[in-house]
């Protein structure tokens, strides 16, 4: 191959990964660390040292590879090499999926494994599974059963998060010892930490992280396994109410849920009814700074075709809860009007709780689809804020009464990244609290 340097010093778990030949590895740690650079890293280097190895590159969803883990690769770790024209990307075809083609005849393929059946067709030497947290145990051992390719001494599944709660199957799978954990720090990561002392860019990063509280800054500041204490949704199932993208029929009802906001996220959900009155959450905006006219037009775009015709059953109703102002905006540039949010916090809690609860035909009456966010706010994850409904499920936590010695806990949730959990109550107060509202169009 064409001679080219490739700049990269691992670093505390990254330089053990390198060094690990366990048949399974996960890198678990702090945002911000340099997990999914490591793993990279790693699979880039054995490309280029070996001939004709097959990798694999997954997540759970391949919307969030591309936005995310692609990008990572192409900038921070294969720059010089695709540069130097040592890797080349191909796009894919109806027989092949996506990869990166190495001059000596090795390939990294690329996809998501809710688009698995190409992935999945042919064996590989590495596979990297980038944020497994939002994966299953069955995904899991369909991507072990692949690693037979026999081109490098070994074969291994190399997996990168940051923690979840201790009962998640990636810590119970650690604990068993089916997989070696490797536990990344900040001080791993050159841009935060380098020559010994916190850099410029590292001492803001870590403010940021300081700023959040509960499980999510116990997980993103410092890398622990913890679990949310006082839950306001114990009844969540993430491999219950979180399921794979399937086709809507087009007789099932929609709605549009919305809590508007502008330095605080606006979330915007798109539910579909099915005959048995089930919800299912298949689409949301979650975006900072950005005006109600520029939603409303992004709004549009998802749901009609350039010449106004709609590519998906109009909703029933579209239900927001802001000032009359934004309301008017909104409505103005939608060209539908909206319905006003039922907004007690209680009852609208009781209602969601309910309908996450397994009834008895073996299933909840609330699901949410995985792939359901269009795009990924990029503050917002730098921040190691949420950035969709599912993220702010899990860390949505009752109040605590000042002063307390036993930290009891308020009738009401804490008011901190709730934006989605808004508009989820507001869907589920308008349906089953309020009855039904038509839509008024304008």
């Amino acid at each position: 191959m064409p001679e080219t340097v490739v700049r990269y010093e691992p670093r505390g778990a990254a330089l053990a990964l390198f060094r690990c030949k366990d048949n399974e590895v996960l890198l678990s740690g702090a945002a911000g660390t340099g997990k999914s650079v490591g793993a990279l890293a790693k699979i880039h280097y054995a490309c280029l040292s070996v001939p004709n190895v097959r990798a694999l590159i997954v997540r759970k969803t391949h919307s969030s590879l591309t936005a995310s883990t692609l990008v990572t690769f192409r900038q921070k770790v294969a720059a010089e090499a695709l540069a130097a024209g040592i890797v080349s990307f191909y796009g894919g075809s109806a027989q092949e999926p996506a990869s990166f083609r190495y001059a000596n005849g090795s390939v990294i393929v690329v996809g998501g494994l809710d688009r698995s059946t190409r992935l999945l067709s042919t064996e590989y030497d590495l596979v990297f599974v980038d944020e497994a947290v939002e994966t299953t145990p069955e995904d899991l051992d369909t991507l072990i059963t692949r690693l037979r390719n026999g081109r490098l001494t070994y074969q291994q599944l190399i997996m990168a998060t940051n923690p979840g709660p201790p009962t998640h199957h990636l810590k119970q799978r650690a604990d068993a010892g089916r997989c070696t954990m490797l536990y990344s720090t900040h001080e791993d990561n050159p841009r935060l930490y380098d020559n010994g002392e916190w850099t410029e860019y590292g001492l803001a990063y870590l403010a940021r992280l300081d700023s959040l509280t509960g499980a999510r800054y116990q997980r993103m500041r410092w890398g622990k396994w913890v679990a949310a204490e006082g839950l306001v949704y114990e009844g969540w199932d993430e491999p219950v109410h979180l399921i794979d993208r399937f086709s809507i029929p087009e007789e099932w009802t929609r709605w549009i849920s919305i809590d508007l906001g502008f330095t605080n996220p606006t979330c915007v959900q798109w539910w579909a009814e099915d005959s048995d009155g089930r919800l299912y959450l298949y689409r949301e905006l979650y975006r900072t700074r950005t005006l109600v006219e520029d939603h409303a037009k992004r709004m549009l775009e998802l749901m009609k075709y350039p010449s106004g015709q709609w590519r998906e059953p109009q909703p029933r109703a579209v239900i927001c809860d802001h000032d009359a102002e934004d309301r008017a905006t909104l409505e103005r540039h939608l060209g539908m009007g909206t319905a006003p949010a039922k907004k007690t916090v209680s009852d609208g809690i009781q209602a969601v709780q309910t309908r996450l609860k397994v009834q008895g035909d073996g299933k909840p009456r609330l699901f949410l689809f995985r792939d359901s966010l269009v795009e990924t706010d990029e503050d917002l994850a730098a921040r190691a804020l949420p950035t969709r409904t599912v993220e702010e499920i899990t860390g949505y936590v009752w109040a605590v009464k000042p002063g307390t010695a036993g930290a009891e806990l308020k009738e009401e949730p804490l008011k901190k990244d709730d934006h989605a959990m808004d508009a989820m109550r507001y869907m589920v107060a308008a349906r089953d609290l309020v009855g039904r509202t038509r839509v008024r169009w304008l």
